[in-house]
């Protein structure tokens, strides 16, 4: 698993030079992009968007996906509507719900996927038309704008010039880098990810590895859903969806995340979702069409899957001038 240090050659520090020459041209172009209303509607989009990244990646480790992000998304963010405005629970407690209510989703998914044998890319994409009609019908696509204050206030609350839902991010991931670096069951997604038949062999439980990356993965996917709900201040039910998919790939495999298993990247998801963000911020302060922000979100999933590619093949090749 990638260590996540910001050395020369590593895939981080290639994405940190991208980083910063994309925001000295931007920065130039628009003064505005460094402006500090601006600053602040990044951190808070960027916070989003890694979280997003941190979903499809733990399913990534295991060599498989997960097409249902934003539809667990959009069925997160009208379930966090309906408990707080229709039945007017605590704020925690339809937080801690709807987290479950992501968790049980991501759970339908692994268990389809161990149990019929089909691969998780079909599987996915059909949930994610289930998920997304059934809360369409369920909520017949109606916003709900009568959320408690204090949702939208937490959301643009900041920690000196950080904001919190920054904070709440970099939490999540330290929270994952724990998990993949330092503890055992990190260590069987890795392996169940990179061979799980010589996994299975070695007494790694592959299945129930899937199961909970998928449990893991939907779960995720709802705590950025709710951090959507959060800054949007109402439950809108376009607010996810196919707009979570481009970015969810986007981020860990431009951060270094194989699309084939066993190799993850944390920090490198972090700095692929700021990439997503600077690119889409930036292209909004110059007042350029949403189709080119499609376009370049494109070439760099393009550019970063042929890398991959030919990082994977120079690594064959290694291997075998060894043995």
């Amino acid at each position: 698993m990638a260590a996540g240090l910001l050395t020369r050659g590593s895939t981080q520090f290639g994405l940190f030079v991208i980083l910063f020459i994309m925001w000295v041209v931007f920065s130039s172009l628009a003064p505005g992009f460094l402006s500090r209303f601006n600053l602040n509607s990044v951190g808070r989009s960027v916070a989003i968007d890694i979280v997003v990244g941190f979903a499809q990646m733990v399913v990534l480790a295991t060599g498989g996906m997960n097409l249902s992000v934003g539809a667990i998304g959009v069925c997160s963010v009208m379930t966090l509507g309906y408990l707080l405005q229709m039945w007017g629970l605590p704020i925690s407690v339809a937080i801690l719900l709807t987290l479950g209510l992501g968790g049980v989703l991501g759970w339908l998914n692994g268990f389809a996927i161990t149990r019929t044998g089909v691969n998780s890319f079909v599987v996915t994409l059909a949930t994610a038309s289930l998920f997304t009609g059934a809360m369409l019908i369920f909520s017949k696509g109606v916003p709900l704008n009568g959320l408690p204050p204090e949702l939208g206030a937490f959301a643009k609350s900041s920690v000196g010039r950080v904001p919190t839902l920054a904070i709440v991010a970099i939490g999540i991931g330290i929270a994952l880098y724990v998990l993949f670096k330092h503890s055992v069951l990190g260590r069987q997604i890795l392996a169940a990810g990179a061979n799980p038949r010589t996994a299975e062999m070695s007494g790694v439980p592959v299945d129930r590895v899937i199961v909970f990356v998928h449990v893991l993965s939907g779960v995720l996917a709802a705590a950025a859903a709710i951090m959507l709900t959060a800054k949007n201040g109402a439950a809108l039910p376009g607010a996810a969806g196919d707009d979570w998919l481009l970015p969810s790939f986007l981020a860990p495999v431009i951060g270094g995340t194989s699309l084939a298993g066993g190799l993850i990247s944390v920090v490198g998801t972090i700095f692929g979702a700021l990439l997503v963000s600077t690119i889409r911020s930036g292209l909004l302060v110059l007042q350029i069409g949403n189709f080119w922000l499609q376009l370049f979100l494109g070439i760099f999933l393009l550019c970063a899957i042929l890398l991959e590619r030919y990082r994977s093949a120079l690594s064959v090749r290694a291997q075998t001038r060894a043995a």
